[in-house]
C-alpha cells in the first residue's frame, strides 16, 4: 500500500470518527432527582426546599420569590447548528411568607418555538448631519500613529 492511500485512509477514517453524534451530547443545568422533587409540599419554607434540592439555578431578578431549576441535553455537531434533545423546567414559586405556593414542571414538550424579529427600531440622534459627517473627524485620524519624535 503507498503511502498516498495510507494517509488518505486515515483521513477518511479520523473525519468519519469525527463526526459521531455521542461525542457531542452535552448536559447543562442542576435539575434535582424525581426522588427528591416528590418530597416538595405547598407550605414548605425556601430552607426546606434549599435542603431537599439544593440551590437553584435561577431566581427571578424582579421576584426573587420564584425559584427555577432547569436541565438540558443539547446535540452539536461539527458545525452544524445545535439542537435541543431535552428541557426540564421546575418552577418554584414562594408567597410572601417564604412558603410553598405553587410548583410547576415543564418539559420541552411543553414549550414553543420563538421566532426573533428582525426589525431595527431608529434610534433618534445618532444619525451624523452633513458638517459632522465629512469634517467631524477632522484633525483625529492619524494614519502612521502618534509621533515619536521628540524635536517636534
Amino acid at each position: 500500500m503507498s503511502i498516498n492511500k495510507l494517509v488518505f485512509a486515515s483521513l477518511v477514517a479520523l473525519a468519519v470518527s469525527g463526526c459521531a453524534s455521542e461525542w457531542f451530547v452535552t448536559h447543562n443545568g442542576n435539575m434535582p432527582t424525581n426522588e427528591r422533587i416528590s418530597q416538595l409540599n405547598v407550605g414548605q419554607t425556601k430552607q426546606e426546599v434549599r435542603q431537599i434540592l439544593g440551590s437553584p439555578s435561577s431566581v427571578v431578578s424582579l421576584d426573587q420569590n420564584t425559584w427555577i431549576y432547569m436541565s438540558s441535553d443539547i446535540k452539536r455537531v461539527a458545525f452544524f447548528k445545535p439542537e435541543e434533545i431535552s428541557r426540564d423546567v421546575l418552577t418554584i414559586k414562594f408567597n410572601k411568607d417564604d412558603k410553598v405556593e405553587d410548583i410547576t414542571r415543564l418539559k420541552k414538550e411543553n414549550g414553543r418555538e420563538i421566532v426573533v424579529s428582525q426589525d431595527e427600531t431608529p434610534t433618534l440622534g445618532q444619525q451624523p448631519g452633513f458638517f459632522e459627517k465629512y469634517f467631524g473627524g477632522v484633525g483625529q485620524y492619524m494614519p502612521f500613529g502618534p509621533s515619536r519624535r521628540s524635536d517636534i
